[in-house]
């Protein structure tokens, strides 16, 4: 699952959904939450980019305006990529 995580697009973002059934396991949402919310490395396994399946930023271990922050640092850092 982590290696799913960090194929995510910088400011691009996946449900959790969308995660376990990339995983082959649509059924494992709840486990792939659980996963994210015990995730320790947060910048290196990216589970900010991790939403809900209706678009809300859902949960984060440290808080969801550091999420949302992130997830808005990485989007804006996509837009002024050359291209």
């Amino acid at each position: 699952m982590w290696e799913e995580l960090q194929r995510i697009p910088l400011g691009a973002t996946r449900s959790y959904q969308e995660i376990a059934t990339a995983i082959g396991n649509p059924k494992a949402v709840r486990a792939v939450a659980g996963a994210c919310a015990g995730n320790q490395v947060a910048l290196v396994i990216p589970c900010h980019r991790v939403i809900r399946e209706n678009k809300e930023l859902g949960g984060y271990r440290w808080g969801l305006k550091r999420k949302e922050a992130l997830l808005q640092r990485e989007k804006e850092q996509g837009s002024k990529k050359p291209g």
